[in-house]
Order: C-alpha cells, then sequence, then structure tokens
C-alpha cells in the first residue's frame, strides 16, 4: 500500500474530505504531529505522497516555536528529492519559504468561503475544476510566488493563491480540504482569533452548510487530477 505522510500542525485542520479520497486511491494515511514527534528520523522519501498542513503560527516563527526548524528540514529533504508534495496555508507557506520566497503577515485577516480567480495558468492547471467554487480562506499572512514557480489564483484580498513547481509540488494558501460537516472544530479551535477579526461564527457556520458539497466535490477532482498527472500517477481504486 502506498504511504501519504500528513504533517498536522493543530488536529482539526485534518485531511478533511481529501481522506477518503486517498484511501480510495489505495493510501494508507500516516499522520505526524511536528510539534511533539521527532522528525529527524523521518525518511523523507519513503512515501508517495507529503502533505503540510494548515496552522496558526507563522512560516518564520523559529524562535518562538523551535519544532519548525526540523519541520523545514523534513520538507527540504522531500524537495530536494522531488517526491510530490502539497501544502496547504502554513505548509504551502513553508515550501514558499524554503524555495527562497518571503511570507509576510497582510495585516489583516482573509477568513471564509469565496471563490479563487484563477491565472491563465490556473485555468488550464489540476485548480480548473474549483472555478467559481466558494473555498475555505483563514489566514492573516501571505507568501510571495517562489522562483521558479507559477501563480495559479489570486483574490482581491490575497494575489498569491495557488502555485505550481513543475508537476510535483502543489501549494495552496486557502483550504479546499475543508469538511463543512466538522466546521464546528474550526469555529471552536479558532473562537480567539474569530473574535478578535469581529467574525461571526454564525455566518461561517451558514456558508459552511451552503457551499460544503461543491467544495467537496471540487476538492476530491482537483486532488484527484493532481493524482493523476505526476510523473508516477497513483492508480484509480
Amino acid at each position: 500500500m502506498k504511504t501519504a505522510l500528513v504533517l498536522r500542525h493543530v488536529h482539526f485542520e485534518d485531511l478533511g474530505t481529501l481522506e477518503a479520497l486517498l484511501q480510495a486511491r489505495g493510501f494508507s494515511v500516516r499522520y505526524l504531529d511536528p510539534a511533539v514527534e521527532d522528525l529527524s528520523r523521518t525518511d523523507a522519501a519513503a512515501c508517495e505522497l507529503m502533505i503540510v498542513l494548515g496552522g496558526p503560527i507563522g512560516a518564520f516563527d523559529d524562535r518562538l516555536y523551535p519544532f519548525l526548524a526540523e519541520e523545514l528540514k523534513l520538507i527540504g529533504r522531500r524537495l530536494a528529492g522531488g517526491g510530490p508534495l502539497l501544502g496547504i496555508c502554513l505548509g504551502a507557506q513553508l515550501i514558499a519559504r524554503l524555495l527562497g520566497a518571503s511570507v509576510v503577515p497582510m495585516g489583516g485577516k482573509e477568513i471564509g468561503f469565496a471563490p479563487v480567480a484563477l491565472t491563465e495558468a490556473g485555468q488550464r492547471s489540476v485548480l480548473a475544476a474549483l472555478a467559481g467554487v466558494p473555498v475555505l480562506h483563514w489566514h492573516g499572512d501571505r507568501f510571495d510566488v517562489p522562483p521558479g514557480a507559477t501563480l495559479l489564483a489570486s483574490t482581491e484580498t490575497c494575489a498569491q493563491q495557488a502555485y505550481a513547481v513543475g508537476a510535483t509540488v502543489l501549494g495552496l494558501q486557502f483550504h479546499l480540504e475543508a469538511d463543512a460537516g466538522q466546521i464546528e472544530r474550526w469555529l471552536v479551535g479558532h473562537c480567539c482569533e474569530l473574535a478578535q477579526a469581529g467574525l461571526d461564527p454564525c455566518a461561517l457556520r451558514e456558508e459552511a452548510s451552503r457551499y460544503g458539497a461543491a467544495l467537496k466535490e471540487a476538492a476530491q477532482r482537483t486532488i484527484a487530477m493532481w493524482l493523476d498527472q505526476l510523473p508516477s500517477a497513483p492508480a484509480q481504486a
């Protein structure tokens, strides 16, 4: 069985709707918690897929959260080996940092469901399935597009929403994986951030109910297409 190694920073920010897709594609999902697990002995090449998920810290917060140093080394080894690598939110920011891009505060929050605007390259990419579909945004930092990467999507609030490096590295600022049926965990886990931003959890709950089904379908189509176009594409379930 193939392995998907998933770096998870906050328990409720998991693979969401993508976990069933990966399992149907023959992947065994293995979560690692970089904050408490020793990553120094983790073989970055011993998995068919690596996914780095989101979290409420900054990509350059090494001094505040020293575990990031070891996590960055692991992701760096994965990049050097050329294996498929997907980054979501903080994950995309960490990959961008390793590729030489800056990651900086936006000066405000982008939280809620809204579609992304696909660039011309994005319209020809696996993100085409997301056209017009509201995805979940939940961040206050943004990445610059790494050198050699291709910008795939933007919003008015944040011009850098997705990038690709060749066929094997995909970075997404937004959360396409979010499971609307589990949105309550996000609302409780990030209640302080919502209060500080002046956002109503009731509105987010309603948006999740309205857009969740369409997002699930589009997200699974997107990642299925990405898996299929990898140099050694996983076989269909």
